[in-house]
């Protein structure tokens, strides 16, 4: 796994590629802690390079949204697409998540 953090002035990207699961969520979790230490206004999260994703990736996504929004900020994932969608789509976050387009 690997995940660029890109900031153009309020507006604050996270890509993240490979594979996130049980053994990856760890190098990200410093990234994350810091996003929302400083909760940014608008979040976007690039998962077009995201080939897989397992219960640990969902649970590490879903603690950034929900840190986020409670912080006053918008979350947007974008890029979303074969294994991980089937996974939203399962889970339903399709539902509760902003997944746009790239």
């Amino acid at each position: 796994m690997q995940h660029t953090r890109l900031e153009n002035g309020d507006r604050t990207t996270l890509e993240v590629r490979g594979e996130l699961d049980a053994l990856t969520t760890s190098e990200l979790r410093p990234t994350l802690d810091a996003m929302v230490a400083e909760c940014p206004r608008h979040l976007t999260v690039d998962l077009s390079g995201l080939r897989l994703i397992d219960s640990s990736g969902v649970g590490v996504l879903v603690w950034l949204y929900k840190h986020i929004k409670a912080g006053g900020g918008q979350v947007q994932f974008v890029g979303v697409h074969d294994q991980p969608l089937l996974i939203f789509k399962l889970l339903r976050l399709d539902m509760v998540f902003d997944i746009g387009s790239s």
